[in-house]
């Protein structure tokens, strides 16, 4: 074995190797065979020296001995005045003999243990610290709430609603957004803007026109401009920036300037102030939104959104090639989630168990199904053959609770069965049963192992879509699978995220359905009560299935007719 792995194998066991030093062990263990045999002869020889050591510690060890050398140092007398026996130098050399083995016993089978437990240590190498687990950590000072109208230049960030915004730019061309700081602080800013956000506690304006609202826990928040700062003292104020003229004026309570020629003055409820350019006789607020008017304007707006998605999935209904069409945000009847496709209630959904009915991604104007309890499911029964799949959901994700999250499942996964879910990396994984009747073993990329798998089938994967920051967010995720041109496709809010060729072992022309659950997983099993926890903690309201593989042009298509208010 090269004296390299050795010493990293030494570091390894003394919790000393890095993240980089593990990489490269396992790596080596990965694409080297005869590494892999050293180590296999490494372990077995290992294992013998482990049974020696065990039986020479086995003798018989003088009880008397051991007390008397306790009392002594108990004492604290000196326990070179005690005559050691003759047997005693080849025990204590047997009893070294037997903890040097039984560390390179262990050596070996931590190695080994780590090398087996590789996914684990994947998924959490970042987020274990001297072996507790560390708290998950977001960049960020505010978050967008909400927006109506919002058109962003093409060169500029763009954020959506409920986006967690860092320090930074953000830059817009018109509309309205709500920004709420995490000191408490709320800005509805009015375009075209231009925004630094800078911290929890301050923003620099180098254009557009916004009112802010300053509770007393947020008190002295401070926004800047090219020529001065406002720091508020406990206040709702306007502020208007534009490249010639910058005023302010208090609504309600006080503020405190700095810098330029207002330096050191305060302004209190009705009085306003030019802090560039020439003074003005119009107010500052003139026009600008109030929180009711933003209200009233966002609610108007997932209406009309609403609305226009109603025409949409009117017309989306005629489509022949539609298995089934589950349109949750339409309505439900009692506990039937109808199925508003042409292959009609023989299709239909319905809701068992805890499923929670909330507002869907148009405000209450729609509706959405909750699954964020083990036993919520929406249970379906799709009976037929089928030459190609294409699924495609609009879900808003809580959070990734278990290791797989479902979207739709076959209850069986048997051949022909698909399976599309969300993995806990925030990765979409969909499948489709090739064979049910024979084991599969393969490398998996994602775990970096070799794993077994009843049945055979290959999981089709993308790069992770999803965070913690996605949070409360409403996604559209499509997933395309089509054997006559042999390949998988996947799509985020339209835009195509993975697409993958089908290996010749993994191509099944033939698709099935049968008995199957939106948000959660049957009873695989079949003989035992236990079920796979796989129910996603979040809210589906819309879920439609294909008998065609449709093109990157159709995704976007209904990706652009569905999406909600800020997409």
């Amino acid at each position: 074995m090269d004296d390299k792995y050795r010493r990293l194998i030494d570091q390894l066991v003394n919790q000393t190797i890095s993240k980089e030093d593990f990489d490269r062990l396992q790596d080596a263990f990965e694409h080297d065979a005869d590494l892999r045999r050293e180590y296999v002869a490494l372990l077995g020889l290992c294992e013998s020296l482990g049974e020696i050591a065990l039986e020479d510690a086995a003798f018989p060890v003088d009880s008397e001995r051991k007390t008397t050398t306790a009392t002594t140092r108990s004492n604290d007398t000196s326990a070179s005045h005690e005559t050691p026996t003759a047997p005693a130098r080849p025990r204590f050399t047997s009893m070294r003999f037997a903890i040097a083995a039984t560390a390179w016993f262990l050596l070996i089978g931590s190695f080994a243990f780590w090398l087996g437990q590789w996914n684990q240590s994947r998924l959490v190498e970042d987020m274990v610290t001297d072996g507790e687990t560390s708290e998950s950590r977001i960049a960020g000072h505010a978050t967008l709430r909400r927006m109506v109208s919002l058109q962003w230049p093409d060169d500029s960030k763009r954020y959506l609603t409920g986006d967690v915004l860092p320090n930074g730019p953000l830059v817009f061309d018109s509309g309205l957004a709500e920004i709420d700081f995490f000191c408490g602080a709320t800005l509805i800013v009015e375009g075209p803007a231009s925004l630094e956000i800078e911290s929890d506690w301050s923003v620099f304006v180098s254009a557009g026109r916004l009112r802010a609202s300053v509770p007393p826990a947020a008190r002295g928040f401070v926004l800047k401009t090219v020529e001065s700062e406002i720091i508020d003292l406990g206040t709702e104020f306007a502020v208007e920036v534009k490249t010639d003229n910058v005023r302010v004026e208090v609504i309600d309570g006080e503020v405190a300037l700095r810098g330029g020629e207002h330096d050191g003055k305060h302004l209190v409820t009705g009085e306003s102030a030019s802090l560039k350019g020439t003074p003005s006789d119009t107010s500052v607020i003139e026009g600008l939104s109030t929180m009711i008017e933003l209200d009233q304007r966002h609610q108007e707006a997932e209406a009309d959104g609403y609305r226009r998605w109603i025409e949409h999935s009117t017309e989306l209904r005629s489509d022949d090639r539609m298995i089934a069409h589950f349109a949750i945000a339409e309505g439900i009847r009692e506990r039937i989630v109808p199925n508003a496709a042409l292959t009609g209630q023989r299709f239909d959904g319905l809701m068992v168990g805890p499923v929670g009915i909330t507002d869907g991604r148009f405000g209450p104007e729609s509706l959405g199904l909750e699954f964020d309890r083990p036993g919520s499911r929406v249970r379906t029964r799709i009976d037929g053959e089928f030459q190609a799949f294409t699924f495609t959901c609009w879900v808003r994700i809580d959070s990734l609770k278990h290791r797989y999250n479902a979207l739709f499942m076959g209850d069986g996964y048997e051949t022909g069965e698909p399976h599309w879910q969300i993995r806990d990396d925030g990765s979409l994984m969909f499948s489709v049963m090739v064979d049910d009747t024979q084991q599969s073993e393969h490398f998996s990329e994602i775990d970096q192992q070799m794993v077994q798998t009843a049945g055979l089938h290959r999981l089709y994967y993308t790069e992770p879509f999803w965070d913690i920051s996605n949070s409360g967010q409403w996604f559209h995720l499509a997933a395309v699978y089509d054997p006559a041109n042999r390949r998988v496709s996947q799509y985020v809010n339209g835009k195509q995220v993975a697409s993958e060729a089908i290996p010749d072992r993994f191509h099944i022309t033939t698709l099935r359905i049968g008995a199957a659950e939106i948000g959660n997983w049957g009873q695989p099993f079949r003989e035992t009560p236990w079920f796979a926890v796989r129910n996603l903690d979040g809210t589906i309201d819309e879920l439609t299935i294909f008998n065609a593989a449709l093109s990157e042009e159709e995704v976007g298509h209904l990706y652009e007719r569905g999406k909600p208010l800020g997409y």
